[in-house]
């Protein structure tokens, strides 16, 4: 009888067990080489340096665009309160355009425009569009108009009267106070792309207090009820004062914060760094007819921070 080709195991005869077969060691070489040719692939650039996976996962983002500034407009608008509108610099409860810090042509005060763009200049290449009394809420109407004339610059100092209230509770939200400005910042985008934006920061007014509380005019003026908020009661060091005050003085702080970030994510934006809100001023920078606004020599020190920091190379840290 013919032998069986399988073995009494059911195997075939002279076969190695299935874990043992030949091929079992030639088939892991090869899935270690592929593994290999697949990692060599993985890690070499096209022209063999090698770095073509490690550039890939450690690549940087591109750099962000930098600041764009023209040191030397042609044109200049202005927007903001009573400060930028001169009240009180040339007459009692008046306006007094002409020693604008900004736009005015007072010889005295030497504005900004007339240092940038020649008296000649003025006429013909300036506009104030800033209302005494106004706050932020006014801010986007008047930077619409402003950007009207497409200037190459807008010079923005606004928040003295979001503050100054008959009382601390009136004061204007600071989530207010942002989104009353983004929105002007967004209304000049939409309407003039490439006009320079200054912004200048809010006074101190707690320095306003300390420098006119001495004086026997100021007093008096002060209870009229200018700036309540902060000046109001000024002969007052109870507790309840000194709190009301360090409020105020906090929230201005806080509206600078805002002129400052806000200004921040514009690349044709400068903010002063908070150069007025640092200024020492003292009495003979204040208007004598309220103690409250700036002089024309005030106004001509505002001039002076503001041409410094716009013909600046570097923005102010």
């Amino acid at each position: 009888m013919p032998r069986s080709p399988l073995g009494r195991d059911g195997r075939r005869s002279g076969a190695r067990p299935l874990g043992r077969t030949p091929y079992a060691p030639v088939a892991a070489a090869c899935a270690g080489l592929l593994v290999a040719v697949v990692a060599l692939a993985g890690c070499t650039s096209s022209d063999g340096s090698g770095e073509g996976w490690r550039t890939t996962r450690t690549s940087q983002a591109p750099p962000k665009p930098k600041p764009v500034w023209d040191r030397s407009p042609t044109s200049i608008a202005a927007v903001g309160d009573s400060i930028t509108r001169g009240f009180d610099a040339c007459g009692l409860l008046s306006d007094c355009p002409a020693a604008s810090w900004s736009t005015g042509t007072d010889d005295t005060v030497r504005s900004l425009a007339v240092r940038l763009l020649g008296e000649s200049g003025v006429a013909d290449r300036s506009w104030n569009y800033a209302r005494s009394g106004a706050t932020v809420s006014a801010l986007p109407t008047q930077i619409g108009k402003a950007a009207a004339h497409t200037p190459d610059l807008i010079t923005v100092m606004m928040g003295a009267n979001d503050a100054c209230k008959d009382e601390v509770d009136l004061m204007t939200p600071v989530d207010e106070f942002r989104a009353s400005f983004e929105e002007s910042m967004r209304r000049l985008r939409a309407d003039s792309p490439k006009t320079q934006v200054y912004v200048a920061s809010v006074p101190d007014l707690k320095r306003l207090w300390s420098e006119g509380r001495d004086n026997p005019l100021g007093r008096q003026i002060w209870k009229l009820g200018i700036c309540a908020s902060m000046l109001g009661d000024s002969q007052d060091m109870g507790a309840a004062a000194q709190e009301r005050r360090s409020t105020v003085q906090a929230r201005v702080v806080a509206y600078n914060k805002v002129l400052k970030d806000v200004c921040a994510k514009d690349l044709r934006c400068r903010y002063d760094g908070g150069a007025v809100f640092d200024f020492r001023f003292t009495g003979d920078q204040l208007s004598g007819w309220d103690w409250f606004h700036p002089s024309k020599d005030g106004q001509g020190k505002l001039a002076d921070i503001a041409y410094r920091n716009i013909v600046a190379a570097k923005p102010p840290a």
